[in-house]
């Protein structure tokens, strides 16, 4: 059996405290330099040093006031605001860099498909074909009231509202310009021939559109799509649009349901189980040996802010956790916010207390994670691979840029060595990095590509068997 390699995305956050909170109190931390451009650039360059396939950048329209009903400890802390928008980092990141990819959030709820549509060309354009867009429909009410809202919508009606706006900015990219639309003939004064495209016209529930797209086809056309969803009607969606899902999960056994179910859910949709990677969220804290990773991982731990973290997740579930005490039980009933988030702490075999949620945000943050030397961080590693099925990982900051430069100084040498990490990026676009062999193009098994240009020659996918 051919050894899967790991596929690496640097998860982060156009802000001070994304995952792992109070650890920019930590000497070493420098994410309160997030205003500063160099601060991006200098992590585009170690990221490209260490062979990362992406810059995951996560976004959030709306402040974290579910604790308590107020936002004292999430602006104290720094938890995820002030925060700035991050497609604005990237074409100054994609300038001293060459192979790293940037995956980019969006929502759809707010955001007019019709300028993101033209926005994503631009940075596609930009970036030579390195960027993904991360598909995400919000779960805050307080971003809902901040766009004129009363109150967030209904779960599965965002998803309806996210599978028209996939089809309209398909459209868009697909479907408005031919490839051969672009001429550049400077002798016959014809720089784009208007016989070869063509205005989208789209009249549906929530979208209606007439005009041709404002850019011509960027080297993907779609950027690859990412998407976190990991309840029923997520996965759904997923199966039908992401070429990336990204899980959060504390066990392999967890996991291993997740993309199991995903896959499954991915071939009923027409296409190839392996069609779509999957990442799981991880954080890592290693050293040389064993005992300096776990003496680092109780200096982290003297920085990090549980309580923060429990602000944090509060919203991520719309629970008020300060109205439970510290050994109650954590009941609740389905609300609008993050389904499996809620269904995960609240079933009755659970036994979720505050005081067990603030044990597992030791370091300020709710995901997996691994300490020790590089052949412990690497085994773990292999091991989430071989027993889940997973593609990859996200990983998550501690103290920044200090834990993302660890890793690549200690764990992919480690990999590499083993045979489980590149050594070198491959050419082309990201598509092709993730998918080697497929091209740049979405191939024809996936729903954007019933909205290509009408006889439009198909740009050859291996994908679509």
């Amino acid at each position: 059996m051919v050894q899967k390699q790991i596929l690496l995305n640097a998860f982060s956050m156009n802000c001070v405290g994304h995952i792992n909170h109070g650890l920019w109190t930590h000497p070493d931390d420098r994410s309160t330099r997030y205003v500063d451009l160099d601060y991006w650039t200098d992590l585009a360059k170690l990221l490209e040093r260490g062979k990362f396939d992406g810059l995951f950048l996560a976004d959030v329209l709306g402040a974290y006031d579910i604790y308590g009903g107020s936002l004292d400890i999430i602006l104290k802390e720094a938890v995820q605001l002030p925060i700035n928008d991050p497609l604005l980092v990237v074409p100054a990141m994609a300038a001293v860099t060459k192979h790293l990819g940037f995956g980019v959030t969006s929502n759809v709820m707010y955001e007019p498909p019709f300028l993101f549509a033209r926005r994503m060309s631009t940075l596609d354009h930009l970036t030579k074909g390195r960027v993904a867009w991360n598909i995400v429909t919000g779960y805050l009410d307080s971003a809902a009231r901040a766009m004129g809202l009363a109150r967030q919508v209904a779960h599965d009606e965002r998803y309806d509202l996210a599978e028209e706006y996939l089809e309209l900015v398909y459209k868009l990219w697909e479907g408005s310009w031919a490839d051969d639309a672009v001429v550049r003939d400077r002798e016959g004064r014809v720089f784009a021939r208007p016989d070869r495209i063509r205005k989208i016209a789209h009249a549906g529930k929530h979208f209606q559109l007439d005009s041709v797209h404002l850019s011509e086809p960027s080297p993907q056309r779609t950027p690859v799509l990412f998407q976190a969803g990991s309840s029923s009607r997520g996965q759904d969606f997923a199966a039908t649009h992401a070429e990336c899902v990204f899980i959060s999960n504390q066990s392999p056994a967890g996991a291993r349901d997740i993309v199991a179910t995903l896959r499954d859910r991915v071939a009923h949709a027409g296409r190839r189980r392996e069609d779509v990677k999957v990442f799981m969220g991880i954080t890592v804290v290693v050293a040389p040996t064993d005992a300096e990773a776990r003496d680092k991982y109780e200096e982290y731990r003297r920085y990090a802010s549980p309580q923060a973290g429990l602000a944090h997740f509060a919203s991520a579930t719309g629970i008020d956790f300060s109205r439970f005490a510290p050994d109650e039980p954590i009941t609740h009933v389905r609300n609008e916010a993050i389904n499996s988030a809620v269904d995960a702490i609240t079933r009755r075999e659970t036994g979720w207390t505050v005081s067990r949620l603030l044990d597992q945000l030791a370091l300020g943050g709710r995901y997996a994670t691994v300490v020790g030397s590089p052949s412990t961080v690497a085994d773990a590693l292999q091991g989430w691979i071989r027993d889940t099925d997973l593609d990859g990982f996200n990983l998550t900051r501690t103290v920044t840029p200090q834990s993302f430069a660890d890793f690549i100084d200690l764990v992919v040498p480690e990999l590499q060595d083993r045979g489980a990490y590149k050594t070198e990026y491959a050419e082309g676009t990201l598509r092709e990095k993730l998918f080697p062999g497929t091209g740049a193009r979405l191939p024809d098994t996936h729903a954007a590509a019933r909205q290509r240009y009408p006889h439009e020659a198909t740009a050859g996918s291996p994908r679509a068997e």
